[in-house]
């Protein structure tokens, strides 16, 4: 395997190590940072078979001011350029956000500039919507950090990474983007990485499967601290933490099973410590210290049947604290949650557990309660539910949904 060790003097700017990058593009290796504090003007995109190594806490990459460039008029879907009032200060090679006022998510465009002409900017692929003329359509230089789109077998280990919220007035989306994002990803590794300050969330990837998040934190992010989501499936997160969010510290988007959150702490997080939504199911919380949120500890938020929560198994958890910011619940299951399993946790709070109207089949197995009220609501039996959980119990047939 080719490695490309690059020294100080090397690296003066974010184009110096996206082309060390891009010679590896076709064939693999790695790159070894040097000890260094950089600022990026753009993100740093990966390929299949690369490897991204810092030296821990003494690479730092900080993220630029953000910078707003207003369209000029509408624009529409699946043209690969954009036209602004003004492109001074944009370069080739920059990766930047389109988006409006109607919507974001999945709805925001992330590219990077392939040309400018006059005041046309081009794009590498095409934009996801229609932008409207009258909602405020902009261009911003949001981006993540470091990313990688339909690719295999990458790892980022040994790296700190700065948002510099302070100087980012346009936030990123989670669909599109976060201080590390990845898209129709699988087999990636992030080690030892530590985030934060971030004007979006620390830690995003969608469509992904057989990630492995280990040893990592994301913390004082304006969104959610780690947030897999739409369909990723066979993901283990082991000793990592997720606080002082202003979102989650943890935010299972749709769909995201088979996930294993081991040896974790979130605490101190505006919204939940762990929030499970639609589709989020056969997931498996073990050995976790989940403290001092705002919202509840986990909330299994609301979804109708045929999407709603199921089948997830927490043990060996404690919850503290949580709930402060609403009504004091440690754990939360709204309705049509079912079939979940609290296990051998230590619960203290104002509420233990709560059963919103058509949450079932809620099992509680030697819970140490110490709690004003341990329980509210109906929908708690005594018999468990049978069903697997977490990544060991990810099958090939699990993944069918991924077009990987």
């Amino acid at each position: 395997m080719k490695i490309i060790e690059l020294k100080k003097e090397d690296v003066s700017c974010a184009a110096d190590i996206q082309q060390a990058i891009d010679t590896l593009r076709d064939d693999g290796g790695i790159i070894q940072l040097p000890e260094m504090s950089l600022t990026l003007d753009r993100g740093l995109e990966l390929y299949s078979d690369i490897c991204l190594y810092g030296a821990g806490d003494k690479t730092i990459l900080r993220k630029g001011p953000s910078r707003i460039y207003p369209l000029s008029g509408y624009h529409n879907y699946a043209m690969a350029d954009v036209p602004l009032l003004d492109t001074n200060g944009l370069e080739v090679g920059m990766t930047v956000s389109i988006k409006d006022n109607l919507r974001g998510g999945f709805m925001t465009t992330f590219a990077r500039i392939s040309w400018i002409d006059d005041n046309w900017v081009g794009l590498d692929r095409g934009i996801a919507m229609d932008y409207s003329a009258d909602e405020n359509p902009v261009l911003t230089t949001a981006y993540s950090m470091l990313f990688a789109h339909d690719s295999e077998n990458i790892s980022i280990k040994d790296i700190t990474l700065d948002g510099n919220l302070a100087e980012n007035e346009s936030s990123m989306d989670g669909c599109r983007g976060g201080a590390i994002y990845f898209a129709s990803c699988k087999n990636v590794t992030v080690d030892n990485v530590h985030e934060a300050d971030y004007n979006g969330e620390g830690l995003s990837f969608q469509l992904c499967q057989s990630v492995r998040i280990l040893d990592s934190s994301f913390s004082k992010n304006s969104g959610n601290g780690l947030h897999p989501g739409a369909g990723s499936t066979d993901v283990l997160f082991e000793n990592c933490e997720g606080y002082k969010n202003g979102a989650s510290g943890f935010f299972f988007c749709v769909r995201a099973n088979h996930i294993t959150i081991r040896d974790c702490s979130f605490e101190d997080n505006d919204g939940p410590g762990i929030s499970i939504g639609t589709r989020d199911c056969h997931n498996l919380i073990e050995n976790c210290t989940i403290l001092n949120n705002g919202g509840p500890g986990i909330h299994a938020r609301f979804a109708p049947v045929p999407t709603e929560v199921h089948s997830c198994l927490t043990r060996s958890c404690q919850f503290r604290g949580n709930g402060h910011k609403t009504d004091g619940v440690q754990i939360l299951c709204e309705s049509d949650a079912h079939s979940l399993i609290f296990e051998t946790c230590a619960i203290a709070g104002d509420i233990g557990i709560a059963c919103r109207e058509n949450a079932k089949d809620i099992c509680t197995i030697d819970i140490e309660f110490d709690c004003t009220q341990d329980t509210e609501g109906e929908g708690f039996v005594e018999q468990r539910p049978e069903f697997e959980s977490g990544h060991d119990a990810c099958l090939e047939i699990h993944k069918r949904h991924l077009s990987l």
